[in-house]
């Protein structure tokens, strides 16, 4: 049995508006919350499912290989499941994030799309394939 009911990511960003316009405007994201203060800013985004996946060192550098060609992602990525890998790429590209490499076809079957928020942030897409 589980204690965890919810699992949130926090990301600090240098230029919290082009993080919100590329997360919540370009990607889609629902805002959920606004909590934003004299203090400091902050808004809460839907992101769907949450899951934890942990790579080993070999495995990380495995998936940079076939997403990108060589090793580029630091410990941190965000994978989100897209509708359309190459379509959403794309939109967020329009948006102001880089392409880090070209959509590929992956050995388990899902279009896989790498791209880098604004804030630096590597985003997989991934559209699973027909098995999935």
């Amino acid at each position: 049995m589980t204690e965890v009911r919810e699992f949130r990511i926090t990301l600090t960003v240098d230029d919290f508006e082009a993080a919100l316009a590329h997360y919540r405007d370009a990607l889609g994201l629902p805002q959920l919350a606004d909590w934003t203060t004299d203090g400091g800013r902050v808004v809460l985004l839907d992101a769907g499912r949450a899951t934890l996946e942990l790579f080993d060192e070999s495995q990380a550098a495995m998936v940079d290989d076939l997403e990108v060609g060589r090793r580029v992602s630091g410990k941190v990525r965000f994978a989100l499941h897209v509708d359309d890998a190459d379509a959403t790429a794309d939109r967020l590209v329009g948006a102001g994030a880089e392409r880090v490499a070209d959509p590929v076809d992956t050995p388990w079957g899902d279009r896989n799309a790498r791209i880098a928020a604004p804030d630096g942030m590597q985003l997989t897409l991934f559209t699973p394939g027909a098995e999935a």
